[in-house]
């Protein structure tokens, strides 16, 4: 059988939420379920922290519909991963230790996606904000879950460096259909021509 060397249409999109979720409003756990559950429906990836909290939430509704989830590590090691830094490991189908805390996990783990989500959020999701927006990488926020996901807009507007690639909804189904549809505006593959000219 012929093997098919065609780039598919597969994102990884990573979710950047709050570990502790007591800014959250009380439908973020549903809702971030639900946009991992959005994300495995579509066919792509999910890039989480591998941490508690909303990425956790996000990466148990990826896997209820088979999806693939992918966790980006602080710790270097398993061991240190579970022991050192008490992260989860359920719902994962790999596990990448940086080794490099929670500011060099945050870096690798955003530059690692090809959309980054604010799922409700505290000081570590406005650090991956800010590097997702620095990047210029195309970024979904999912309304409506509290926390520095309610606050992004006014950021925006205070910051004064224009409106960045950013899409909004309240929905998580919507939202990732805008996000998809973001990344393909942004994505510029060149068209290589065959061996025979074509």
């Amino acid at each position: 059988m012929e093997k098919n060397h065609k780039y598919e249409k597969e994102y990884k999109i990573a979710v950047s939420g709050s570990a502790e979720t007591e800014p959250c409003n009380k439908s973020a756990k549903e809702m971030a379920e639900g946009f991992g559950e959005q994300v495995a429906k579509a066919g792509h990836v999910l890039i989480t922290g591998a941490t508690s909290g909303i990425p956790f939430w996000s990466a148990i509704g990826a896997k209820r519909e088979n999806g693939t989830v992918i966790g980006i590590s602080p710790a270097s090691s398993l061991s240190s991963h579970v022991k050192t830094y008490k992260l989860p490991t359920d719902y994962h189908d790999i596990l990448i230790f940086t080794g490099f805390g929670y500011a060099g996990r945050n870096l690798i783990m955003t530059r690692s996606a090809d959309a980054v989500v604010i799922c409700c959020g505290r000081m570590g999701t406005l650090n991956e904000f800010t590097i997702a927006f620095e990047d210029q990488k195309p970024i979904g926020v999912l309304l409506g879950t509290g926390g520095t996901a309610d606050q992004i807009k006014y950021i925006i507007e205070m910051a004064k460096r224009g409106p960045g690639k950013i899409v909004y909804d309240t929905d998580p189904k919507e939202l990732l259909k805008k996000l998809i549809e973001l990344i393909e505006k942004e994505r510029r593959y060149p068209k290589l021509k065959s061996p025979d000219g074509e």
